[in-house]
């Protein structure tokens, strides 16, 4: 595969941040699930990066790589310690520097909304960092959650301490640490519980760290009539809208609208993917090239399953959110531990998306959205249908470029 088409950008040169944005040819790879580290994790995906690089990927997301009171690594202490339940820092140097050969950027997990204490300060709780790198006391806690910093600038993750952007020291200490995650060999982020913050602190972070590529995790609920997803999403994905605004578009978000309405859709309610307006529905409909699209992580999916896509239907998912705009995401248990028929399928829709060029802002025309089937042409180039109902394009020009259960894409 040839480099010039996979939407690599050289670390090396002086690239703007929104260079990639700019490209629009991301296909991201989420690199574990719930249960990563219990398995050697570093060594396991070192063994696989020929094969993520091979198959398009452009960046990889790691679980978080620091320290943590937790093994899944979403209680941070010691920020500054690379050796993690995932593996040690030489295990991990071994694995970054093997996808820096293959040209797949490593994207860091910034747990920065929150932070595990060392020794008990004020009320009581383990609110002060004394003895590890970025010894903050407890004025680098939210008063809201039993610190003597300043409210929380956005919702609270309780009962852990919750980080006080306001304050100067706290967010030099925090981008000192991103600028040497940099060094260490991580180009992209993903920045953990966006909620937790406000979005202006992303922008001063990416101005200030320079990832290459940057995604929110702003995920709030999609609105329901009791159990019943509303038809009408307009309001979740102002939200997810509004927050990559605040982040100066500096960074891009999980289109979680597109995952709650296409995990509906596929059951038989296809109608969901066409908004009042005829355009996608998901924050892919407003803002496709901040919207990063997926079908499950580690905490809707995996052994949390918090809010799991049809396990029956993955493969009409990903058929649509690898031949549509926006950013697509490939969860590793779809990739590596459902089988290799799996595998292949989503490497050949991949194959697909990147030989006829559908990228962020390609251009959607919905021809069908019925109960039991979606059709629609993306980029004037790629034609594909998902659901049980029989369609298929019509015009000479078309050929089938790939079909399986419930799905079919044709190219010209």
């Amino acid at each position: 595969m040839g480099n010039s088409n996979n939407g690599h950008v050289d670390d090396n040169q002086h690239t703007d941040v929104g260079a990639i944005i700019q490209s629009g040819r991301e296909i991201l790879f989420q690199g574990f699930n719930w249960e990563s580290h219990k398995h050697d994790w570093w060594r396991n995906l070192e063994r696989k990066v020929t094969d993520i690089a091979k198959s398009g990927f452009t960046s990889m997301w790691l679980p978080p790589a620091t320290n943590s009171f937790s093994p899944e690594g979403y209680l941070p202490q010691n920020l500054h310690s690379l050796n993690s339940a995932y593996g040690s820092e030489h295990l991990l140097k071994t694995l970054l520097q093997k996808m820096k050969q293959h040209k797949v950027r490593a994207m860091a997990d910034i747990v920065i909304n929150h932070r595990i204490g060392t020794t008990q300060g004020h009320g009581g709780m383990y609110n002060r960092y004394d003895g590890i790198p970025m010894a903050w006391t407890e004025h680098a806690v939210t008063s809201c959650t039993g610190g003597l910093g300043s409210k929380s600038t956005g919702d609270n993750f309780n009962g852990v301490p919750n980080i006080d952007h306001t304050q100067e020291f706290v967010r030099k200490d925090l981008l000192g640490w991103m600028q040497w995650l940099r060094k260490v060999g991580f180009q992209d982020f993903r920045f953990d519980f966006a909620r937790g913050y406000s979005p202006k602190y992303v922008k001063e972070y990416i101005e200030g760290a320079k990832p290459l590529f940057s995604v929110g995790e702003y995920w709030d609920s999609c609105n329901y009539s009791g159990t019943t997803l509303e038809y009408n999403q307009d309001s979740h994905r102002q939200r997810i809208v509004n927050w990559i605004d605040g982040t100066g578009q500096l960074s891009a978000a999980f289109d979680f609208t597109t995952k709650g309405i296409l995990q509906e859709a596929v059951k038989g309610q296809f109608w969901r993917l066409r908004d009042p307006k005829g355009k996608p529905p998901g924050v892919m409909g407003l803002w496709p090239s901040r919207a990063v699209t997926f079908l499950d992580n580690h905490d809707t999916g995996s052994t949390q399953a918090h809010w799991p896509f049809p396990s029956n239907h993955i493969m009409e998912g990903y058929t649509y959110i690898l031949t549509h705009p926006g950013i697509p995401t490939v969860f590793y248990d779809h990739f590596y531990d459902w089988g290799n028929s799996i595998h292949d399928q989503i490497v050949k829709l991949m194959d697909i998306r990147r030989n006829q060029d559908i990228h962020s802002r390609s251009p959607v025309t919905i021809l069908e959205a019925q109960p039991n089937l979606y059709s629609a042409t993306i980029g004037e180039k790629v034609c594909m249908k998902i659901g049980d109902g029989t369609w298929c394009p019509s015009g000479r020009e078309w050929t089938l470029a790939t079909c399986g259960h419930r799905y079919a894409v044709w190219q010209k």
